[in-house]
């Protein structure tokens, strides 16, 4: 199941909990686990925190537990079914007909729900959709597929003429999506398509929409073109929606492909933003190329360093000072952000600005500065 599939079953169904096991975006080596309250709320970072200083406590006192003494797992279809009805109902009277739609499941839990998902949608439209990678076995998930690399969908979009192509993670609560002309369209692209929408409806309250510090500068400019204001929240959907929470904000995300939209869903749901573009696009009769038309990303560029360890950046001072040089070069012109992920060990150095030339010196400055310092 989808982690906000998980995350949907626990607030609906009378769950005290919901636990999933997963990599997310990363390869199935990296598994973890993210943990929904009964409300399908991820739990808060201090709760997780004595949850989990607890079980190593114990777990250092007893003995593991026998598998043969615990008691069995089955699956429940009613569940799976459930969640794929409470998709359908999020975008009422959808209709696809005469697209021709490339689905990348990218060998996860999407490979569950999509086929019968899409199945029941296209039942009587008339729709061409063309499901890849759909056969899951445990270490193929996220492999050189998926939103972290949307350039297979684009291409496969490009080789079967198709309109739009959808491209999940592999807990599917990421979407992305490919043009028809082999462009990916990134989760920016999708808040400014959607923040418009909910505007000309009325239903983005404040006119606001919150996302990231990796956000390009390039949204930033075309929400307020619109009249849209942009408020932006350290990365990892729980900091985007408690942000909005705070706001009272109708609609947030990442560049990933992490779309909230807490009016129908308490987590970023991969399958539910796709939908919602699909509906967008059906309402609208425009592609996506034409609702984005407009967005005119700053270069930005990205570089990943493998680390040893995370200590403050601000207290090392060869990177403090390469940092410095760059914001002070770039100003209004551009941005810097660095940062450890979330979930593997890599410090990441992300500079945006006007200049590529600029960008990509002061990206390789920091970097080189890191991998001197923490490099593995």
């Amino acid at each position: 199941m989808p982690t906000p599939a998980v995350a949907f079953l626990a607030r609906t169904h009378g769950f005290q909990a919901g636990v999933v096991l997963s990599a997310s975006h990363n390869p199935w080596r990296d598994n973890g686990i993210k943990l929904f309250g009964a409300d399908g709320f991820k739990l808060p970072d201090a709760l997780e925190l004595a949850m989990e200083e607890e079980i190593l406590h114990y777990a250092a006192q007893i003995a593991a537990p026998d598998p043969s003494n615990l008691p069995p797992v089955e699956d429940n279809p009613v569940l799976q079914s459930d969640y794929i009805q409470f998709l359908i109902d999020s975008v009422p009277g959808l209709t696809i007909a005469g697209l021709r739609i490339v689905v990348d499941c990218a060998n996860g839990a999407a490979a569950a729900i999509a086929p019968q998902l899409f199945s029941r949608i296209n039942a009587n439209l008339g729709a061409d959709v063309t499901l890849l990678n759909i056969a899951p076995n445990g270490r193929n998930i996220n492999e050189n597929c998926g939103a972290l690399h949307p350039a297979f969908v684009a291409a496969e979009v490009a080789t079967r003429s198709a309109d739009l192509g959808l491209t999940f993670d592999g807990d599917a609560d990421r979407c992305m999506l490919a043009g028809a002309h082999r462009n990916v369209i990134n989760g920016d692209a999708i808040l400014l398509m959607a923040a418009r929408d909910l505007k000309a409806r009325g239903l983005l309250t404040g006119d606001l929409v919150v996302a990231t510090t990796m956000s390009n500068m390039g949204l930033e400019a075309a929400l307020r073109r619109s009249g849209i204001r942009m408020m932006r929240a350290p990365v990892g959907d729980r900091y985007v929606l408690e942000q909005m929470l705070q706001h009272n904000a109708a609609l947030g995300g990442e560049q990933s492909g992490h779309i909230l939209l807490p009016h129908l869903a308490t987590t970023g749901d991969g399958l539910l933003t796709a939908l919602v573009v699909l509906d967008l696009i059906a309402r609208t009769g425009k592609s996506i190329d034409e609702l984005t038309a407009d967005l005119k990303v700053f270069p930005q560029v990205i570089v990943n360093v493998k680390v040893r360890e995370r200590r403050p950046l601000d207290s090392i001072p060869a990177v403090s000072l390469a940092i410095r040089a760059a914001e002070e070069e770039l100003k209004d012109s551009g941005r810097v952000v660095i940062r450890y992920s979330g979930t593997e060990a890599l410090a990441r150095v992300m500079i945006e600005a006007e200049s590529e030339a600029s960008m990509h010196h002061h990206a390789i400055a920091i970097a080189d500065a890191i991998r001197h310092e923490l490099g593995v």
